[in-house]
């Protein structure tokens, strides 16, 4: 593996399994990780959303880093998610990482207090200059300070920022950053962060994705990339439509990431149960969308079909139409309006 090569490809921002004491599940984890490899993902991404950093302690934060460093044993590149509640501890995270053999640290923009772009600038950039790794910004408006065009530009003129991932879903945007780096950057990596445009996104320039979704159907994640780096386009949209009703259901029909760590044991893992408490209702409710979740995998012909079968699939609109209807009224149930 060329630890300086760009990064590039579909990278898994995984979740994390837990045991019944609700702590991290070593051997899980490495058979996990085991499996994503051989599924053909490009890189791991540990402590990221999807991995729900902010509900584990630094220490464990550290520990499960290692463990993805430690298994992945160079087969795949690691961006390691590095944000800690301040510079300083962002930092230390960031050495500590490099000696775990990471290739890269992933920070996500200032959270919980809402920074304008000077101050947004003013923390990477100490961030960068004081970092032995490189470091690929994160971009998540709906949790973080959002981090503008202009800024990723200023950013860009440091050499240890190599990248960004950007979870706004929006294209635009996107191209946007694209033209006003790449010309002085043509080794800067434009990362999406929403699944459900990987293929618009790789057609107008960007070098891959970090997608929770990776962790559940890998082989449909890297197609798509595959496809759509081969031109093949017809055929990545038809996949891109399959993922977005997959998607859908994972997102919506639970409280994040709680459907993709539904979703994940129907693919032979067994997560436990989040650290994030669940209701008695919300309980009741997961062996529903667990089903609902099962005949999409079955369709993908990517788990076995529930007991007593799915509904029929006619049509990709009828099948769509049949998986709206399904979340609506999961959600309808729960007091939701639309």
């Amino acid at each position: 593996m060329n630890v300086n090569a760009k990064i590039e490809g579909i990278y898994t921002p995984h979740l994390v399994p837990l045991d019944e004491r609700g702590q991290i599940n070593e051997a899980e984890l490495r058979r996990y990780i085991d499996w994503l490899i051989g599924k053909g993902v490009h890189g791991l991404y540990p402590n990221g959303s999807t991995g729900e950093f902010t509900r584990f302690t630094p220490e464990e934060r550290k520990r499960i880093n290692h463990i993805v460093c430690e298994q992945s044993r160079g087969r795949v590149p690691v961006l390691a998610g590095a944000a800690e509640a301040n510079v300083r501890e962002t930092i230390a995270a960031c050495e500590t990482y490099r000696e775990y053999g990471a290739r890269a640290v992933a920070i996500v923009s200032p959270f919980y207090y809402r920074l304008g772009p000077e101050s947004v600038y003013a923390y990477f950039r100490e961030i960068a200059l004081h970092s032995p790794i490189d470091v690929t910004l994160y971009n998540i408006p709906m949790f973080a300070s959002p981090i503008d065009v202009p800024t990723v530009r200023r950013l860009s003129e440091l050499p240890r920022i190599c990248g960004i991932k950007d979870s706004s879903g929006d294209v635009g945007q996107m191209m946007r950053m694209i033209q006003a780096v790449r010309p002085a950057r043509p080794d800067f990596a434009f990362l999406t962060g929403w699944e459900v445009v990987l293929v618009p996104m790789l057609l107008i320039g960007c070098d891959g994705g970090t997608h929770a979704s990776s962790g559940i159907v890998p082989e449909i994640t890297r197609q798509l990339y595959d496809l759509t780096r081969a031109g093949r386009i017809d055929a990545a949209i038809k996949l891109q439509y399959r993922l977005l009703e997959l998607f859908d259901v994972m997102l919506f029909s639970q409280d994040f990431p709680e459907g993709f760590r539904t979703a994940v044991e129907l693919r032979g893992f067994n997560f436990g149960r989040g650290r994030h408490p669940l209701s008695a209702r919300q309980q009741t409710d997961r062996p529903q969308v667990q089903r609902l979740l099962q005949c999409l995998l079955a369709d993908a012909e990517l788990a076995q079909a529930p007991a007593g079968g799915c509904p029929p699939r006619t049509t990709p609109a009828d099948h769509l139409r049949q998986v709206v209807e399904a979340v609506v009224a999961q959600l309808h149930e729960r007091g939701v309006k639309f």
